[in-house]
């Protein structure tokens, strides 16, 4: 719907079907059936394949009599050749149906390998403009469903699919409602491996989806689209959005140093897998801004950087880490657009904010996420995770393009304005 102005009158609400408990993952073999799947391929990484959840998951699918193969190809933050790698497996199988175990890298290549299989055309024409095409996908997909083993990206709720489009040096990614997994199972039992660095890059990202979504351009300050049929699935803040960002925040604040501290934890590690499928029911309907926006092009040029607890074998800026670097500097600068939201997000974080005007939100917000960051062993801005101020025109080049997120931004963000950021964000405290 439009107003006699152009903007957007409506906002819509989707997500996938969730179950959350211990032990959960045992009854996906009757999920699939119920879903009318009997050959399916499952998704994994080769470190994950030869762990309890993928084991439990293929055990469970071949007790209800459905036919499992399993790839463990997944890249960890895929790429558009691993992307084409899983796509061309699940072409050829022909399968019904599909489950992913693992992270965000691990679902949103199920994702991929879903739809390029189902409505086969070259990878950029469902990719989001102007990196892609960005056309609608065509029809339904089989049955995906999503086990998450980090309590991360929330991409179990989600329609949207991120890759490291290599010839850029910068992640894009697919955006369409059709995408979202016909179901999401949040069984904290898959956290129990998690190593410290990971919960906490995980949880910081958790942490940005919430913010992020938020503090977004609200979703009647955006344009129209010319029909329904083409509404995104990133809308901006809307009432829906903002009971789960909020949610979420309250969790991560209450469980993300328990969780990081204690891998034994069951209560805090359950606690922060259920606020991903908070903040991922959130910012999946109304989207994340620029330090996300920021962070694709952070994540496509790292040159040698890899962080304890991730695989050794290459260069890595694992994603809430490259997100949460630029967040304080972005947060300073949106605050003006809308104070008493950043303030109220401060304060859901545990900040002191009374007595606190709208010249003091950027700052208090900017501060709670320094004292997260520094708790759970994060770097002090882009510098410590080898950029320089040389490397400012490039990040900035990386960024411009991502409209799907940038132009959520609360506060419009040009060049000079990226510029200024990026600068900011290379050294935190």
């Amino acid at each position: 719907m439009t107003d006699q102005t152009g903007f957007e009158t409506a906002f819509q609400m989707d997500t996938s079907a969730i179950k959350v408990g211990a032990g959960a993952t045992r009854e996906v073999g009757a999920d699939m059936a119920r879903l009318g799947c009997k050959r399916v391929l499952v998704l994994t990484d080769s470190r994950l394949a030869e762990l309890e959840p993928v084991a439990v998951a293929m055990t469970a699918l071949r007790g209800a009599g459905v036919e499992a193969e399993l790839f463990a190809g997944v890249r960890v933050e895929p790429t558009d050749a691993s992307f084409a790698e899983a796509i061309g497996v699940a072409t050829e199988g022909r399968f019904d149906g599909f489950v992913a175990v693992g992270g965000g890298s691990t679902i949103d290549t199920a994702k991929a390998a879903n739809l390029y299989s189902t409505h086969p055309a070259p990878l950029l024409t469902y990719v989001n403009p102007p990196v892609g095409e960005g056309v609608p996908v065509p029809g339904p997909l089989k049955p995906l469903v999503a086990i998450p083993t980090t309590a991360g990206t929330g991409s179990e709720t989600t329609g949207v699919a991120i890759f490291d489009l290599e010839a850029m040096h910068a992640k894009t990614g697919i955006a369409h409602r059709a995408l979202r997994p016909a179901l999401g199972i949040v069984d904290p039992d898959n956290t129990r491996m998690l190593p410290p660095m990971v919960a906490a890059c995980s949880g910081l990202d958790v942490l940005s989806h919430a913010l992020e979504s938020y503090t977004a351009l609200p979703y009647h300050k955006r344009p129209a689209p010319p029909s329904p049929a083409l509404r995104p699935a990133y809308q901006g803040a809307n009432p829906v959005s903002d009971v789960w960002a909020a949610e979420a925040i309250r969790m991560l604040a209450a469980n993300l140093e328990r969780a990081v501290d204690d891998p034994s934890d069951a209560e805090a590690r359950g606690q922060m897998l259920l606020a991903s499928a908070f903040a991922g029911i959130g910012f999946g309907n109304a989207g994340v801004h620029l330090p996300h926006g920021m962070s694709y092009p952070v994540s496509g040029m790292v040159r040698s950087f890899v962080p304890a607890g991730y695989p050794p074998e290459r260069p890595l800026v694992p994603h809430g880490m490259s997100v949460i670097l630029n967040a304080p500097a972005v947060f300073r600068w949106t605050a003006q657009a809308d104070p008493a939201r950043h303030l109220e997000a401060a304060r859901l974080l545990g900040a002191e904010t009374r007595g606190a005007g709208p010249g003091d939100a950027g700052e208090i917000l900017a501060g709670e996420l320094i004292r997260i960051m520094r708790r759970v062993g994060m770097p002090s801005g882009l510098t410590a995770v080898g950029f320089t101020e040389a490397d400012i025109p490039a990040l900035v080049a990386g960024t411009l393009p991502q409209h799907r997120v940038t132009k959520l931004s609360p506060r419009p963000a040009d060049a000079e304005d990226l510029e200024a950021l990026f600068r900011r964000a290379m050294r935190s405290w």
